[in-house]
């Protein structure tokens, strides 16, 4: 392990395609570090739900006995599919919470810091 700074680091050998070793540097630095942990808290702490809330706004505008009228049948019209993008980013965002917390985890083990 090496460390420049606040930057911890390692360099490790990796096998390539049977073609021998080649060199890969793992890094994760303190701004790394911060800008996981500012993602996973915006994930985890609002971002979701919010748009959970807006899902759950968005169905009560579904309704014609709550809206109705000419723009509210647009919006109707069009909410499937929106509600169905709002569902798919909250798997993704859940998704991307997960995977960054488990990479710097493994950057951090293979510098010798887990």
């Amino acid at each position: 392990m090496q460390a420049w700074g606040h930057d911890i680091g390692c360099v490790r050998l990796v096998e390539s395609d049977g073609e021998g070793y080649r060199i890969v540097r793992v890094l994760s630095s303190e701004d790394a570090r911060s800008a996981i942990t500012q993602m996973q808290s915006i994930i985890s702490g609002g971002l979701v739900d919010q748009i959970k809330s807006l899902d759950a706004q968005g169905q009560r505008l579904m309704d014609p006995n709550v809206w109705d009228g000419k723009l509210a049948t647009d919006f109707r019209s069009t909410w499937p599919a929106t509600n169905q993008t709002l569902d798919t980013m909250v798997l993704q965002l859940e998704e991307l919470r997960t995977k960054i917390q488990a990479i710097n985890a493994d950057i951090m083990t293979a510098g010798g810091n887990a």
